[in-house]
């Protein structure tokens, strides 16, 4: 046969080849073993963890709103000023010789308060005096002639030319007696004027001229010897807006009658001064859009005194149905107040309301929110709107102004309680 065999030998000692299928086997082992050590590493790392507990919802206190019958006041910042105030001046001029009073004492009406030198004015009444006798005696001879040219009339002794000389030197006698009796009084006067005493009663200011100064008579131009204040009753004068002048006006339409006025100091927590409002003024200020008014209280003990501010408080009249809960449950939400409530499911809700006067730590609201609400009054930083909370039942009661802290800023007077 041309085809030739090419049969190689066997090398000694070498193994022989391996069936085909085994290692098929092996190879394919290779390949599986890395696969499933990484499917078991990213089982591992991927298992998913076991669910863990919702916390519960957080608690909050809540309490319906308190339900009182209140006044409202509108607030006003005012000055006391003198129910009177005299500038004391001399009606006669003169040599101031004695003062009789200390500066800043209470004087009552007709207290001597100087005295001017009275010899001056002690002559010129003695003068006139003197012409008054000189006037009162021709007045007797004017009359005594005349009588006499009475009797000889019904003789034809005396003519009719004669009588009424007579009669006319009578007439100007008469004359210069008034003009002689005016003069002593006006005399006698100015001796009155050299002790000046007291206009009205109050208290008197500093004296502005020593003893030995000499003083001028006069109006606006005479000298200015000291001041004298009433200050039992006391004014006290305020500047109201515009919009409180129309509400105490709308109310007074309606019959309204106005209540009393009440005033506190700049260093006390309550109204003690109690007044009346006694003026209000015919028209408003067109460059501040405000009335001037004014009220009149008693200071029997002249405690108040003019030129102190004071705030005030007028209630426009009648009592209000009102909503009251703590200052610190309302919060701000940008331009608006708004207040957490609390529904039957516990879902949390803001609502916003309008604030009114706060009243022994609590604020009227009024308009908002209902007497059924459950308005959130401790534990507003961890209810928020659209959630839900638990609710723990509170309480809401009026902050006694009795037991605030030394030092602690009293609650504002802008509402109180009606009896």
């Amino acid at each position: 046969m041309n085809m030739l065999t090419r049969i190689e030998p066997a090398t000694e000692g070498a193994p022989a080849p391996a069936p085909v299928g085994g290692v098929r086997w092996r190879r394919g082992a290779m390949v599986l073993l890395p696969v499933a050590v990484a499917g078991l590493g990213y089982g591992l790392l991927h298992r998913e963890a076991p669910a863990a507990a919702a916390p519960p919802p957080p608690t909050v206190t809540v309490a319906a709103p308190l339900v009182r019958e209140v006044n409202e006041w509108d607030d006003y910042v005012g000055r006391f000023e003198p129910s009177r105030s005299v500038e004391v001046r001399p009606r006669v001029s003169g040599a101031i010789t004695a003062v009789h009073f200390t500066d800043g004492a209470i004087v009552r009406k007709g207290q001597l308060l100087f005295t001017i030198d009275p010899r001056p004015f002690a002559a010129a009444l003695a003068e006139a005096r003197a012409g008054l006798a000189s006037a009162q005696s021709d007045v007797a001879l004017a009359r005594a002639n005349l009588e006499r040219a009475n009797r000889l009339a019904a003789e034809d002794a005396v003519s009719k030319s004669d009588l009424d000389q007579l009669n006319a030197r009578l007439r100007a006698a008469n004359a210069a007696l008034a003009a002689g009796e005016a003069r002593v009084r006006a005399r006698a006067l100015d001796v009155e004027f050299t002790q000046v005493r007291a206009p009205i009663g109050g208290r008197i200011s500093d004296r502005r001229i020593d003893a030995g100064n000499l003083v001028a008579a006069g109006d606006a131009s005479g000298t200015l010897l000291t001041t004298i204040n009433a200050l039992d009753p006391i004014y006290f004068s305020f500047d109201g807006s515009e919009a409180l002048f129309l509400k105490t006006r709308r109310a007074a339409e309606k019959g309204v009658a106005t209540s009393p006025v009440q005033v506190k100091l700049q260093d006390e927590g309550e109204y003690r001064w109690q007044g009346r409002l006694d003026f209000t003024d015919n028209g408003l200020d067109p460059r501040s859009g405000t009335i001037r008014g004014r009220a009149v209280l008693a200071n029997p003990d002249l405690f108040l005194t003019p030129g102190m501010f004071g705030n005030m408080r007028l209630a426009s009249g009648g009592t209000t149905r009102a909503l009251l809960v703590p200052d610190a449950a309302v919060q701000t939400d940008q331009a608006r107040k708004t207040l957490l409530t609390v529904a039957a499911d516990g879902a949390v809700s803001a609502k916003a309301v309008e604030l009114g006067p706060i009243l022994n730590g609590l604020r009227v609201i009024r308009n908002g929110i209902t007497p059924a609400d459950r308005v959130v009054i401790s534990g507003t930083q961890m209810a928020m709107p659209g959630t839900k909370v638990q609710v723990r039942p509170g309480r809401i009661a009026p902050v006694d102004i009795a037991t605030v802290p030394a030092g602690a800023a009293p609650p504002s007077g802008e509402a109180t309680f009606a009896r």
